[in-house]
């Protein structure tokens, strides 16, 4: 069986290699060409593109690099075109991912999205494109499937795949007992922009709390060059690189930038602030188009505010200090989080490991068409 499996962010490495490793179980001699990342090529797919030359963050980013995108959209249908595969997988990634399903379909490949374009968020009527361009569905959030059938299209869920990830991954990494100091883990984004607007009221925050340790998770394809002055005069932060999942299973706490990294905190049963500050006018536009009421999973998954969100203008260093102060000394605010977080894990971890489910359902559907 020969697959063509495209993600364009980090996540969608994770989870990319991860599937690629079930799919070689049950074929040993599978073929995969992909656009991804380390993980999935290490996991033995032949790497069309690094994620790291795709993606691009917010409305205007995306009109300025737009040459680029569709550069790549021709070099990606090119490179189908030669590898002619059983199936296209989709992971995540939907403005690119998309474009691609709708062009494939029409020359008759076969069409596979994993892990949900976040429809439900915003335009609700691009199920309809969907339903046109893929095959099969596979979602990932349990509220997913209840929503595309109200759009009368059958779709599996198949368990949120960070589930087994963040279990094997703490059963082979205990964390430590005891500590002298709180630590607190910075997770500010993974793109430049993002970065240095977040990070600054991180900063001021640390300035205030010196009895406490800050980490920064360095984003991957960024020197600690860029970090250095943004850090400078802070003798209790420190920046670490590839050690995301060591220092959240470390931290007493987490700032985190709104995304699967709010997830992953969750299920390492952190307490954390989810923290978001774009440019204005892809803000404003955002604000206009979004329907959901909460920005960070582990809320929308959950539908009530388990953990504060501070969004655009309530991300200070006043609404920040107070909000860590919070999860970092009162027992009782704790206490609630970490309950809410092991309902949350229940509800994502009811169907199994999902990259094996995705993958075997995969291969069920393929074997039946």
């Amino acid at each position: 069986m020969k697959y063509y499996i495209i993600s364009g962010e980090a996540s969608g490495d994770l989870h990319g290699s991860n599937l690629i490793t079930q799919l070689r179980k049950l074929d040993p001699a599978v073929e995969i060409r992909a656009w991804g990342g380390d993980l999935m090529q290490s996991a033995g797919a032949q790497l069309v593109k690094h994620y790291r030359h795709l993606a691009f963050m917010g409305f205007t980013e995306v009109l300025m690099n737009l040459r680029t995108i569709l550069g790549n959209i021709a070099i990606c249908k090119k490179d189908i075109l030669e590898f002619q595969p059983d199936a296209i997988i989709f992971i995540d990634y939907p403005g690119f991912n998309m474009r691609i399903a709708k062009w494939a379909k029409k020359l008759n490949f076969k069409t596979i999205y994993y892990i949900s374009p976040q429809v439900w968020a915003w335009k609700e009527n691009r199920v309809k494109t969907i339903r046109k361009s893929v095959d099969k569905m596979l979602v990932i959030l349990p509220f997913e499937k209840a929503f595309y059938e109200k759009w009368n299209y059958d779709v599996v869920y198949v368990g949120h795949p960070l589930v087994s990830v963040i279990d094997d991954f703490k059963k082979s990494h205990p964390a430590s007992e005891k500590k002298e100091r709180k630590m607190v883990g910075l997770l500010p984004g993974s793109r430049k922009q993002e970065i240095s607007v977040k990070l600054p009221i991180m900063m001021e925050v640390a300035k205030q709390l010196p009895e406490v340790d800050f980490i920064v998770a360095r984003a991957p394809g960024i020197d600690d060059s860029f970090y250095a002055p943004l850090i400078s005069n802070h003798p209790n932060v420190q920046v670490k690189a590839n050690l995301t999942y060591q220092i959240l299973n470390e931290a007493d706490a987490a700032l985190i930038t709104s995304g699967t990294a709010t997830l992953e905190t969750a299920l390492f049963e952190v307490p954390q602030v989810i923290c978001y500050k774009g440019g204005r006018i892809s803000y404003e536009i955002a604000r206009r188009l979004i329907k959901i009421k909460y920005i960070g999973l582990v809320n929308l998954i959950m539908n009530k505010p388990v953990v504060k969100e501070l969004i655009q203008d309530n991300l200070n260093v006043k609404n920040l200090l107070d909000e860590i102060q919070k999860i970092l000394y009162n027992e009782n605010e704790i206490a609630r989080i970490k309950q809410d977080y092991a309902n949350l894990k229940i509800l994502l971890g009811s169907k199994g490991n999902a990259s094996e489910n995705a993958a075997k359902e995969i291969t069920r559907w393929l074997a039946g068409n």
